[in-house]
């Protein structure tokens, strides 16, 4: 599309006369709205003011659609900040009818405590006044998103969530360049307003122009700050800790990198943690990409939690910690539940110590034996406990003669050392992805910053937790209460993808960081594609030949190698995909790698596509052995609430492997499905 872009305004440009490329439309809510021939199957919608020699592209679409949206779309400048504005008018005045009904038979109104003239102040003009004054709900509200012209639904957002008309100028006024609303405002001058817009309008004077900005369009397309992400990421400042969720792709990562931006550039060192390498090296390249200013950049630290563990550790001890490998504690679990005869898994165990005793940093028999077990589902009599103790304890004697220790060790003695320091280390804290860090991670965090404004600035999607940490951060000294925000429109994923993998989560509710309910109601995208593929195969290697086969289909459509992801569940399936890319020609590169890697295909397992996105992403061997994984379930028999979280968390795998796609998802299985696969084939 890209390249037909290109020719298509090339053509354009050395015409002897240009507007005879341009098709004006009978029937168009905006008379200055035409559409260009791109290529055979589509067309661009262009905005060409009255007078003048500039003309805006506006969109690239498919014929038909184009055409709809060409009719349908009205174009204005707000009348008191100056920007270009655009508005669905035909769904407007569609919708009309029904929002008479609903007011109708609701006399309370949204907005019925401010005056024409107050709404009037905050750029609303005379077509979305009267619809304005049929709304009884910020659900309503919501539902205009896509109809209204952007400042204006801002503004009403800001109303409706409790701001101030003060505090809703100010925040709209963050749409300008810098900031500073005009003296007066022409709202016939279309270009002026594509001036005053830089974010949404970019002026080019042929296209070599054209080129160079579309050089890197994946990259940049991940560090865009659409408006609706502004408010949170450009507030000059919280009085405290603050929570932003929402349902994947809704910018929470890119608003959280803005927020870091933010307050690097106000001369503050900033740290921005996560919980994988992969994330946190992802993170770092995306902020090269976003701050420009070497002095601001500097101030900005990326790691993830891990390593800020053992970094404390070693500057405290004066070596590196001794590391304890999976098989190593698997195995002296297993030993010192047959010395103590204790009647556990070794899998219960773990989690016992994890989620008990060192998420509330207990120190004792006596400790444990009195405790509460939040978050755990199986009861345990005061026998039981005792049982449980001294297998544990028996555990960490083994562990303790190899003088190894474990991630979570060292996370708690990382916390206990940050909480002895005289001093926080840090002013500011921006945490990604924090629905995966485990509670002796945040006790890392909570001492290594000062409690006061702008100390925590924590993003996540409780849905898409993928490792069995269960956390209130209320209980960790984190006081979030007001100061949580919630993103619902999804900027990446198609509405075909999303409404398809929503039903991979089922239909149990999901904890969130405070232990109440999170929801994913309102959750939507307003971009449009293709349906995602789901295909049946025998054996497994006919399943790799149409993998191959699929993902040479994009690259020949002209997608970046690198904008493919693949994953699959497991890393012995990775080596097998692999081989069957190198057998045909395919360069691939695990989903970290950057740099010279950028002619090759990513490959890698679900628990690595975390934090990622991909334009087209192929999941691979979903089936019933590997979604849910035996290996990962705790026995129903012996803990049944337990059971209950791992079935969820491996169903939040398989949703986050499939919404890292932009704009295509192929999911493929051999023999039995796996039973979170959608009933009704797509």
């Amino acid at each position: 599309m890209r390249k037909s872009v290109d020719e298509a305004i090339d053509r354009f440009e050395h015409h002897t006369f240009a507007g005879l490329h341009l098709e004006k439309l009978h029937g168009a809510e905006d008379p200055n709205v035409r559409t260009i021939r791109i290529d055979g199957g589509r067309r661009g919608v262009v905005l060409k003011p009255e007078s003048g020699d500039v003309y805006c592209l506006i969109a690239v679409m498919e014929h038909d659609a184009a055409i709809k949206y060409a009719k349908s779309r009205k174009f204005s400048v707000n009348q008191k900040l100056g920007v270009l504005e655009v508005r669905d008018a035909t769904a407007l005045a569609q919708v009309r009818p029904a929002l008479d009904a609903l007011a109708e038979a609701q006399p309370e109104r949204l907005f019925a405590a401010y005056d024409d003239g107050a709404l009037i102040n905050l750029g609303l003009d005379a077509e979305v006044l009267p619809i304005v004054r049929l709304l009884t709900s910020d659900d309503h509200l919501a539902a205009l998103e896509s109809m209204l012209p952007q400042p204006q639904h801002l503004a009403l957002t800001g109303l409706a969530s409790g701001m101030t008309p003060e505090e809703v100028w100010e925040e709209i006024c963050q749409l300008l360049p810098d900031s500073t609303p005009p003296q007066a405002v022409d709202t016939s001058d279309l270009v002026t307003a594509m001036e005053r817009s830089p974010g949404d309008v970019a002026f080019i004077s042929g296209p070599d122009d054209l080129k160079q900005m579309l050089a890197h369009p994946f990259e940049l397309w991940r560090v865009f700050l659409h408006p609706a992400q502004r408010r949170l990421a450009r507030r000059d400042s919280y009085n405290g800790p603050v929570q932003v969720t929402g349902g994947a792709g809704t910018g929470k990562t890119v608003t959280a990198l803005h927020r870091a931006r933010h307050l690097a550039e106000r001369g503050a060192p900033v740290l921005v943690t996560t919980f994988t390498t992969t994330l946190a090296e992802t993170l770092d390249r995306q902020l090269d990409l976003l701050i420009d200013d070497p002095e601001v950049r500097a101030r900005v630290e990326v790691t993830n939690i891990d390593k800020l563990a053992y970094r404390t550790v070693k500057g405290a001890g004066g070596h590196n910690p001794k590391i304890a490998g999976n098989a190593e504690v698997q195995a002296l679990w297993n030993i010192a539940i047959a010395q103590t005869a204790a009647p556990f898994s070794p899998a219960f165990l773990q989690r016992e110590w994890e989620q008990v005793i060192l998420a509330q940093d207990l120190t004792g028999r006596e400790a444990y034996l009195g405790c509460v077990r939040r978050g755990r589902g199986k009861q345990l009599s005061p026998a039981q406990r005792e049982k449980a103790w001294a297998a544990i304890a028996r555990f960490l004697a083994l562990l303790s003669e190899t003088g190894a220790r474990t991630h979570m060790q060292i996370a708690a003695d990382a916390a206990r050392i940050l909480s002895a320091d005289a001093a926080p280390r840090y002013r500011h804290i921006i945490v990604d992805e924090s629905q995966d860090l485990y509670p002796a991670q945040w006790r890392i965090l909570r001492a290594a910053v000062a409690a006061g404004p702008d100390d925590l600035f924590i993003v996540g999607d409780p849905h898409q937790r993928i490792y069995d940490h269960r956390v209130s951060l209320k209980s960790l000294g984190i006081n979030v209460t007001g100061r949580s925000h919630k993103l619902k429109l999804s900027y990446r994923t198609t509405a075909e993808i999303l409404n398809w993998a929503v039903r991979l989560l089922g239909v149990e509710p999901v904890a969130g960081l405070d232990d109440a309910q999170d929801s994913l109601a309102g959750y939507r995208s307003s971009l449009h594609g293709r349906r995602p593929v789901v295909q049946a195969f025998t054996d497994r290697d006919t399943e790799l030949d149409a993998l191959v086969e699929q993902v040479r289909s994009w690259l020949d459509a002209e997608v970046e190698p690198h904008a493919i992801g693949i994953a699959t569940r497991f890393v012995s399936g990775v080596g097998k995909i692999e081989q069957a890319f190198a057998a045909a020609g395919i360069g691939t590169a695990s989903l970290a790698a950057s740099g010279s890697a950028q002619e090759c295909v990513r490959v890698g397992t679900m628990h690595r596509m975390k934090g990622l996105e991909f334009r087209c992403v192929a999941v691979t061997g979903a089936d019933a052995e590997a979604l849910p994984a035996a290996g990962a379930l705790t026995d129903k028999d012996e803990d049944p609430t337990a059971h209950d979280h791992d079935l969820q968390r491996e169903r939040c795998l398989f949703f986050v492997a499939c919404t890292r796609a932009r704009d295509a998802l192929y999911v493929s299985y051999t023999g039995v499905p796996s039973p979170f696969l959608p009933h009704r084939a797509v």
